[in-house]
């Protein structure tokens, strides 16, 4: 049996088989596209403006609703939002008596009582003002865990950060005209609601450190509870709204949804990506943002006094929190 020659212009070792081949593979399906996450410095911008912002929106939601309604509209949607992202992540509440405990005084330390404060503080003080009393949250800080955590001692760094951010408190409120034309009762309970952050997060720091849950649900948990604590407060202080305006109802919204629900998120995504020490420099926009909306959507008056002493503040707030750098190994001896 004679073999076949081999096709034109193909070498004998390539003629291809004359049966019929079979169909080539499908080529492999593409990986899925990644999708792309936000630069936490793109987060760290938003979450700066939503912070800056929620004073704005306080004073406009309270312009048609009591303090005490702002409040509880803010801790409605905050935890709406919050539960339903617990929801996606099929994640779930803390379990635990001792753990719903703590949690209760948490929720009225850290959202209760310094939302309420501020929403009646700016019923006689501008928002500018309120986001400056705000910026103080580190000093107290600061000033507490010297006595309530043995862990943070003093050094003469972080002492003069105290100092001078008080001077720089001084500084706003125009201690050398005698505090003329400053309500003193609204700046009072602006500065009580800064120092009930530090005050909370101590407590949550000794007593729920080692808590076997998610950020998320510990969150969740908090915010619930507080709003269970305003809706039976409420109605004691308040009677219904007899008109639903638009704009304050808006505010009051994006209060709780961004300004309190987006926020923690974008906060603790921001710690988790990028550290406490960097998440907590959002601390210095907050009053920069606020005062300059104030003014601008507002009208808010401004006086040399305000941005000066809110400077001083930062500054003082910086080195506060500042930590001596750990000393260098000695190199090798000669």
């Amino acid at each position: 049996m004679t073999t076949a020659p081999p096709a034109p212009g193909v070498p004998a070792a390539q003629t291809p088989d004359l049966a019929p081949a079979a169909s080539p593979a499908p080529p492999a399906a593409p990986p899925p596209p990644r999708v792309r996450r936000v630069g936490w410095r793109v987060r760290f911008a938003v979450l700066s403006l939503i912070w800056g912002f929620s004073f704005l929106l306080i004073k406009v939601g309270t312009e048609a609703y009591a303090p005490l309604q702002v409040t509880l509209g803010r801790l409605v949607f905050g935890t709406l939002l919050l539960a339903g992202a617990l929801a996606v992540r099929r994640d779930r509440l803390p379990r635990g008596a001792r753990v719903w405990g703590h949690l209760t005084v948490a929720a009225f330390l850290l959202n209760a009582v310094p939302f309420t404060l501020f929403a009646y503080a700016e019923l006689t003080i501008p928002s500018t003002l309120a986001g400056i009393c705000n910026a103080t949250s580190p000093l107290w800080g600061m000033a507490l865990s010297l006595v309530a955590l043995s862990e943070d001692r003093p050094t003469r760094r972080r002492v003069a950060g105290l100092g001078l951010g008080f001077l720089g408190v001084l500084t706003v409120l125009g201690v050398w005209e005698g505090f003329s034309g400053l309500d003193v009762r609204g700046t009072a309970l602006a500065l009580l609601a800064s120092l009930c952050y530090p005050v909370g997060w101590i407590y949550v720091r000794r007593t729920l450190a080692g808590v076997d849950a998610s950020h998320l649900s510990v969150m969740t948990g908090q915010l619930l509870l507080a709003t269970v604590q305003l809706a039976l407060v409420t109605p004691l202080f308040t009677s219904v709204p007899s008109a639903f305006p638009l704009g304050p109802l808006l505010a009051v919204v994006a209060l709780g949804a961004l300004g309190t629900g987006l926020a923690l998120l974008l906060q603790y995504g921001l710690v988790a990506e990028v550290g406490p020490t960097i998440a907590q420099m959002v601390t210095y926009l907050i009053p920069v943002i606020a005062t300059a909306a104030g003014v601008a959507l507002l009208g808010e008056p401004l006086t040399w006094s305000t941005p000066v002493g809110a400077v001083v503040v930062l500054v003082g707030a910086a080195l506060a929190q500042s930590r001596a750098r750990p000393a260098r190994s000695p190199g090798p001896q000669s």
